[in-house]
């Protein structure tokens, strides 16, 4: 009876703490400022923290995974990642046994941000047989396009004819910041993205790569059509890529999901390695 009595003494004192502890939860929440929300009315995050298909992620659903095997897209794929800080050191071993053959590594954003783990995850893939890459997390109400492309080139983004390395990406997308189109008229957004592609073109002799998905593109560039000389990859989280925005009749890369088996956003590379490089090659 007395080792009930104690028990019963010891729950209502655990209850005791376990209400308090409650009610300075709940005391701390009411006084917390409400977090920031963007135009579309999703959270906005601390600056350097995006990552490629972030905006995607908060406007598309993602349930490929789980019917990865029904992808409808038949021709031969070749299997990618892409990475950021998020990911900290990555175990590329493990992901070149899973059968991943190539990877992208955000590099910067905007011109204020350089992933701390760039050497890690640009450098792993590459000593494992991947083919790597770098991409660039555009934020156009910053600093000029070409600006970005400089910062980007200059940190990491760079293009060598090695058949290991593949052109930079320019990742336009949501804007996890704030307003969907960073604040840009149609025609406004277009510039930008003209002045990065022409300066990333002019310091590196490549054609940087497209990464955006079809409903941003039409909402901030109007549909534009005149980049079709830039090979696109196309963010969708579905069975296969759906339509493209205009002035791509093709897609180079496709971000298929970003819930796969293995660590980071998985992908596929339109074409056999030969292909990809190839396609690295330039």
């Amino acid at each position: 009876m007395d080792l009930v009595r104690s028990d019963i003494h010891l729950l209502r004192g655990r209850s005791s703490r376990l209400c308090l502890t409650g009610v300075l939860s709940g005391l701390l929440l009411f006084l917390s400022p409400p977090a920031a929300v963007s135009d579309s009315g999703w959270r906005i995050l601390p600056r350097g923290s995006a990552y490629m298909g972030v905006g995607v992620r908060a406007h598309e659903r993602d349930t490929t995974w789980s019917d990865d095997r029904a992808l409808t897209t038949r021709a031969t794929l070749t299997e990618g990642v892409d990475v950021s800080s998020h990911q900290g050191n990555v175990a590329w071993n493990t992901l070149w046994n899973a059968g991943t053959r190539w990877a992208y590594t955000k590099a910067t954003e905007g011109t204020y941000y350089k992933n701390p783990y760039f050497a890690q995850q640009y450098n792993g893939p590459y000593n494992v047989g991947m083919i790597r890459g770098a991409y660039h997390f555009a934020t156009p109400d910053t600093t000029s396009g070409a600006a970005q492309a400089d910062y980007f080139v200059d940190h990491g983004g760079g293009w060598s004819r090695d058949g290991r390395t593949l052109p930079g990406v320019l990742d336009i997308e949501w804007n996890p910041y704030g307003a969907s189109c960073y604040g840009k008229s149609k025609s406004g957004m277009v510039s930008w993205v003209r002045d990065f592609l022409n300066r990333y073109k002019a310091r590196t002799g490549r054609a940087a790569v497209v990464y955006t998905a079809t409903a941003w593109w039409t909402q901030c560039t109007g549909n534009y059509s005149g980049f079709g000389a830039n090979p696109l990859w196309i963010a969708r989280y579905a069975s296969s890529p759906g339509t493209l925005p205009a002035g791509w009749s093709t897609y180079t890369m496709w971000q298929y999901t970003s819930t796969g088996p293995t660590v980071g956003d998985h992908d596929k590379f339109n074409g056999s390695t030969t292909k990809l490089r190839s396609f690295a090659t330039g």
